[in-house]
């Protein structure tokens, strides 16, 4: 038994201590490219170049996107033809359970998957929800994590602060 747990401390010892460490405000958005969960449409972040983007990484199983989701999709509709994007990407293990929760909860924005799971380390994701709002110029201005009732209020209000910035 002894030798197992040494063992077993040695490996543990042994192996690279990796943690995603957070983007912070004024980085720049790490670009990527992922297929859109209903139609495999590819998306990629470098695409909405000049626009302001919230990328919302979310789950089923997340209490809190029952209420971000619809929120975001009325942002949306409001504010798209203004140069807003909203790309949700979902962390679901299985894709159906994202098929069943946007059955009950649609929105218009593209809802992309990351079959690697490798997006929300790249990002530094803590939870979910965790969205971040980048400027026109790629770069993180706010990381939003969890979803209150108000904080619609308080996102409208930061994206057209930035829709007002020059590109």
């Amino acid at each position: 038994m002894f030798a197992l747990r040494t063992l077993i401390f040695t490996v543990c010892m042994l192996l690279p201590i990796t943690s995603a460490a957070a983007l912070t405000l004024a980085e720049k958005a790490p670009d990527f490219s992922l297929a859109a969960l209903d139609d495999k449409q590819k998306y990629s972040l470098a695409d909405y170049g000049g626009q302001v983007v919230y990328v919302d990484f979310w789950a089923s199983w997340c209490g809190p996107c029952r209420q971000s989701l619809p929120s975001l999709d009325r942002l949306y509709r409001q504010l798209s033809h203004r140069g807003f994007m909203v790309l949700a990407i979902n962390v679901d293990a299985y894709s159906q359970d994202a098929k069943d929760f946007l059955k009950a909860y649609p929105v218009s924005y593209p809802v992309l998957r990351n079959e690697s799971g490798s997006l929300p380390a790249t990002f530094g994701v803590k939870g979910m929800p965790t969205a971040f709002l980048i400027d026109k110029q790629g770069k993180v201005r706010r990381v939003h994590e969890g979803f209150r009732l108000g904080d619609e209020d308080i996102i409208r209000k930061e994206v057209l602060t930035l829709l007002q910035e020059e590109s």
